[in-house]
Formats: C-alpha cells, sequence, structure tokens
C-alpha cells in the first residue's frame, strides 16, 4: 500500500471515529421520558403545543406522550412505573397518598380552578331537573366527577339526586349525550361543552360561573423518579413552562395545535374555548393551597386518613423555586406578559 492511499484510509476511519463519537455524545445528551395526560383538554396541551414549536428538541427531551382517559387510572399506571411524569387531575393522587402512596408528589400547576359545565337536553332548563336523570362522567374520582358532586351541593343536591354514568373521557362524555345514552353529562373546552352547546345541548350548570377551587391540571411525578432522573424532570418542567407561555401569547400556534389534536377548526368555537380557560391557566405553574385544600377536604369525607394531610405534604417546589430564584420566569414573561 502506498503512502497516498494509507493517507486516504486513515483520513476514513478517522472520519468516522469522529462521527461515531458525535453520534454518541448527542445521544448520551438526549433524556428520554414517557408521560401520561388525562384528558384531551387545552389545560393539558403543553406537550402537544411543546412538540409543534420543538422544545422537546430544544432541551434535548426524547418525549413519549401516552393519553390515559381518566386521573385515577393515569394515577395507577404512573405508580406501576410505566411513566416517569403526567399531567393529570389532582383528586386520584390525593386519594392514592392518603392511602400510603407518599413518592408522589406535584411539581407544577397548570389550572387551579375548575372549568367544567353540565350540559343537558333542551328540556332539563335548570339543576333542579338533573334529579333523576342519568348524568355522564368520565370516571368515578375524575376532575369531571368531583365537579358534578360540588354544583349539586351549591344547588341544594346530593350525588345520590343522579345517576351517574361512567363513560371514559370527554368525548365519550360527548357522544353519549348525543347518542340520549345520557340525559345530561360534564365537560369542558372546545371538544366538549362549546361543542355540546353548538349542537343545541342547554348549559344547565356553567362552571367557570362557580370559581370551584381544585387541582385540575397538575404536573405530578414520584420521588424516588426525582431522585433518579432530576435533571430530566428539570428538562420537562421548562418545556412546559414555555409551552404555556405560548398558550398565552401566539393564539395561532395554539389554535393549530388544538385544531389539529381536537379535530376542529371551527374558531368560533376554539374561540369560545380559549376565552373560557385561558382566564384559569397558570402562566407561571403556580399551586395554590385552597386547591389542594379542597380535595383534601372532600377526599376526607370518605376516607378519614386524608384529613392528616397538608397540601405541603404533596407538594415538591425545588422546580419552580430555581426556575423563579434563576430568572427563568422573569425572562421567559419579559416579552410579553400573559393577557
Amino acid at each position: 500500500m502506498n503512502l497516498l492511499v494509507f493517507c486516504r484510509c486513515r483520513c476514513r476511519w478517522l472520519l468516522l471515529f469522529l462521527v461515531l463519537a458525535f453520534a454518541q455524545d448527542g445521544a448520551a445528551a438526549t433524556d428520554k421520558l414517557t408521560g401520561f395526560y388525562s384528558a384531551r383538554t387545552m389545560s393539558q396541551s403543553m406537550p402537544w403545543i411543546a412538540e409543534e414549536a420543538g422544545l422537546f428538541r430544544k432541551y434535548q427531551l426524547d418525549f413519549q406522550l401516552v393519553y390515559i382517559s381518566s386521573a385515577p387510572m393515569v394515577t395507577a399506571a404512573l405508580l406501576g412505573g410505566d411513566a416517569q411524569i403526567a399531567i393529570s387531575g389532582g383528586e386520584a393522587i390525593v386519594r392514592a397518598h392518603a392511602q400510603g402512596a407518599t413518592d408522589l408528589v406535584f411539581i407544577a400547576s397548570a389550572k387551579n380552578t375548575l372549568t367544567h359545565s353540565i350540559l343537558g337536553k333542551p328540556e332539563i332548563k335548570k339543576p333542579e331537573d338533573l334529579k333523576g336523570k342519568k348524568l355522564g362522567v368520565s370516571r368515578l374520582g375524575s376532575n369531571s366527577h368531583y365537579f358534578v358532586i360540588q354544583a349539586l351541593r351549591k344547588n341544594g343536591m346530593e350525588p345520590t339526586d343522579v345517576t351517574f354514568i361512567q363513560t371514559g373521557g370527554q368525548v365519550e362524555n360527548l357522544a353519549a349525550l348525543f347518542s340520549g345514552a345520557v340525559d345530561a353529562a360534564t365537560m369542558t373546552g372546545p371538544a366538549g361543552g362549546t361543542k355540546a352547546a353548538a349542537q343545541g345541548f342547554r348549559y344547565v350548570v356553567y362552571g367557570p360561573d362557580l370559581h370551584i377551587p381544585f387541582a385540575a391540571a397538575t404536573v405530578v411525578t414520584r420521588r424516588s423518579t426525582i431522585s433518579a432522573r432530576g435533571a430530566a424532570i428539570d428538562k420537562f418542567v421548562r418545556v412546559v413552562a414555555e409551552a404555556m407561555k405560548i398558550l398565552f401569547v401566539d393564539k395561532d400556534l395554539t389554535y393549530k395545535v388544538l385544531a389539529k389534536q381536537l379535530r376542529i377548526s371551527d374558531k368560533k368555537l376554539l374561540d369560545a374555548a380559549y376565552d373560557e380557560e385561558i382566564k384559569v391557566l397558570e402562566p407561571r405553574l403556580e399551586f395554590k393551597n385552597e386547591a389542594l385544600q379542597a380535595i383534601i377536604d372532600e377526599t376526607g369525607k370518605v376516607d378519614p386518613r386524608s384529613k392528616k394531610i397538608k397540601p405541603q405534604d404533596l407538594i415538591e417546589r425545588r422546580y419552580l423555586d430555581s426556575l423563579q430564584k434563576s430568572g427563568f420566569f422573569d425572562k421567559l414573561w419579559a416579552a410579553k406578559e400573559p393577557r
């Protein structure tokens, strides 16, 4: 082999070595996470928006999102180790904590007020007309179930005054209402209440007017996961924070994502749902003690162990505190504050 051929071969091997080395470095820098979400709603849309905006690539996070149609099922799967993180309602987490699953912990909150409504057939004109009727909820123990309980009590009724029908999710609630399988159903957002109202169903209870405190869309993980995968969880919280900013300030991208994911192209439906929901979202992912305390109080009625829980027992603030102290939130929102 002459010198020229030898040098060419050597250069090729060197180049191949460098390419493989960089590829391995890139792979090593990418963290993998699997996450659940429990409702196809705007308040849990941050991963959809993050994917569209390239935020997972920005933070070198290989993220797989899996939909499970209720918070209790999400909680069970999270405890089973099927994912490392979830966006879900808080009641199932509090119930699990009371039963000894103290490894579960909230690390951020996107929404601390319920915006569900109850819609029914045209002949159901007021809350009292719900007595003896079949009422659709996604699952017992879900956000929608909790909302109905509170809405009934605010109108002088009890859960036993209606027959709950578990449909499996909001889309299924809507289908059950359209088919006549239920007389009324609870729902929220453009794929729920707004769409049902457009088809002639009546708002029996308009939830946003009730201002019911509730940890409705939280970011939850396990303390053991934080210990083992703390850096990856930090990346995810940053992704959610940036996606939340987009929700507030970039309607075009938000509507594009919601239209694609919820299969809704009617801008009037999107406008109505957006205007209803954006008012109660948390731009800096903050917790509200009253939202957690409301769940603790309700859970305590059926499980006395819950009465010993305090909101701070359920929260790990390290990520939010770090983003606040480092100036991340101030820099993120400096260009444009939420509307």
